[in-house]
């Protein structure tokens, strides 16, 4: 969970989101209207802060307006981009060594070198770069180029997926390095060497993007395409169906109305979970008993079958049940009536309303979504339904972010997350108790010794064996004391104008629909 990356963004009232998004509409030429063979029109939830990959724009890769060392295929297995080849590693596993392609150019036509590369890594882990998710470099020592077209990268420690953080996108030195990394324009006007160049970003409206013509891949067929950013699940629903859309991102109760329409529905396997954030700066969500409680008062199958209606699994943490780093019984059975005498032993008896009450303290909080989420908010009031049952009022509301964010150290919020390539790229942040309050990362100030030193084991060793153990500790100690309520992990559904023809889908981390999505590999659509 990066910084930003749990953040679906909040939105006005439907009323008005329609009346915003009603001039962002696509004119003709533009969009789903116009030239339907070279352009395709879709509707996403989120909206970046920058696109400056220096303050951790794409930095999981695929961000179409530029490339990482490497990237990823269909089966998420990596492969090269602006290296030539894999990387050759050391036999100590702390020497990484990656061959440049040759003749590569960024889309203003200057060429691409290791210098680029270097000067992206040393700006990013730049102390006065904000960049937030500068912590999953951590275990860089040094970058070195050897000449034009050979990187080095040496590691203090043998950081097992370290490739993986090498599909983070490359920032052209002679741009980027002439400006302010927090304050420059390259963050609203950016140039890299992918497939497709930025021709318009309308905050709050959508992102222009046109075929980059030079693209050492060849050039896309689709020249135009266009992510409409649409905050509020109804409204592109809405757009979708007056054809306006291409495709969109959808909970399942809107895409299920789109079967058998002249669209395609694709589902997409995630680690992206739902989950509640238990801030240990409140009373009562700081308190064990009550954590406890609620991790066996939900009854996470119902959430699956009822909001998600079947499109998803139950969560127990960030960790999908069905990934090799899942620890085997660490599942929490549903038992309200343990969750009951679990609060009775610690003192929380019920008050005359039903709400429970401990030193005077009322089993009582608040717990924030953002406004338009649909499957955000069904959660928190399923969530808060199976509260009450135990005695705890969860009290839900909805809000932007800008109202959320500064509430985070007392307040719970249904949050989100995940990533599929490392259990390190969601534990680490989510967990370590010296990130809790930067930014996005911990937001739940969890605070555990043990989970602090198995993180580091896991982050440091380079012996799978060593690390499986390190993350089955992480996993047994949030049943113990739980951070987090985990409630499910979601697959994400899109819906697509069948003109495209038969699209894949990857497994998904919890950002979705900017560069993930049926339009992952955009640039290679044949329509």
């Amino acid at each position: 969970m990066r910084a930003r990356s749990i953040r679906g963004m909040g939105t006005l009232a439907t009323a008005a989101a329609l009346a915003t998004v009603a001039s962002a509409c696509s004119a003709p030429g533009e969009g789903a209207s116009g030239d339907t063979a070279t352009s395709a029109v879709v509707g996403i939830a989120y909206e970046p802060e920058t696109l400056s990959p220096l303050l951790g724009f794409g930095k999981d890769g695929n961000s179409k307006i530029f490339d990482g060392l490497l990237t990823h295929d269909a089966d998420l297995e990596l492969k090269p981009a602006l290296a030539a080849a894999l990387p050759e590693v050391s036999d100590d596993g702390r020497t990484y060594t990656y061959a440049l392609r040759e003749g590569v150019k960024f889309s203003d036509g200057e060429p691409f070198t290791a210098k680029d590369v270097v000067f992206t890594y040393e700006t990013i882990l730049d102390e006065k770069t904000n960049n937030a998710s500068k912590g999953e470099l951590d275990a860089i020592e040094s970058v070195e180029a050897k000449g034009d077209d050979t990187v080095v990268f040496r590691l203090k420690y043998p950081y097992a997926p370290f490739a993986e953080r090498t599909v983070l996108p490359i920032a052209p030195e002679h741009l980027a390095g002439g400006q302010d990394v927090n304050t420059g324009s390259f963050g609203t006007r950016p140039v890299g060497t992918g497939p497709y160049k930025l021709t318009k970003w309308s905050k709050g409206e959508q992102l222009v993007l046109e075929a980059n013509s030079g693209y050492w891949g060849g050039t896309p067929q689709i020249e135009r395409f266009t992510m409409a950013i649409i905050k509020d699940d109804d409204v592109r629903a809405t757009r979708l169906r007056s054809g306006d859309l291409d495709g969109a991102i959808l909970p399942p109760n809107l895409a299920k109305a789109f079967r058998g329409s002249g669209q395609k529905t694709y589902a997409a396997k995630s680690f992206d979970y739902r989950t509640v954030t238990m801030p240990t700066g409140n009373k009562v969500t700081g308190n064990t008993a009550v954590r406890r409680a609620l991790d066996i008062a939900v009854d996470r199958q119902a959430m699956v079958d009822g909001i998600l209606e079947g499109a998803g699994k139950v969560a127990y943490g960030p960790v999908p049940t069905d990934s090799e780093w899942f620890t085997e019984g660490t599942e929490r059975t549903y038992d309200p009536k343990k969750a009951r005498k679990v609060l009775d032993a610690a003192g929380w008896k019920p008050g005359e309303d039903g709400i429970r009450v401990q030193d005077g303290v009322r089993a009582s909080f608040p717990l924030w979504y953002v406004s338009g989420d649909k499957l955000r908010q069904d959660h928190a009031l399923a969530y808060a339904s199976d509260a009450k049952k135990i005695g705890v009022e969860v009290k839900v509301q909805a809000g932007t972010w800008e109202v959320i964010e500064p509430r985070m150290p007392k307040d719970a919020v249904l949050a989100g997350g995940g990533s599929p390539a490392d259990p390190d790229f969601d534990q680490y942040p989510l967990l370590r108790s010296d990130l809790a309050g930067d930014g996005f990362n911990n937001m739940g100030w969890y605070d555990n010794a043990t989970v602090d030193r198995a993180l580091k084991a896991g982050r440091e060793s380079g012996d799978r064996a060593e690390r499986k153990a390190a993350y089955d500790t992480v996993q047994r100690e949030l049943v113990k004391n739980p951070g987090y309520t985990f409630l499910t992990h979601i697959d994400h559904l899109y819906v697509v104008d069948d003109r495209f023809g038969d699209l894949s889908t990857q497994v998904e981390p919890h950002d979705h629909g900017l560069a993930a999505g049926p339009w992952w590999n955009v640039e290679d659509w044949r329509p």
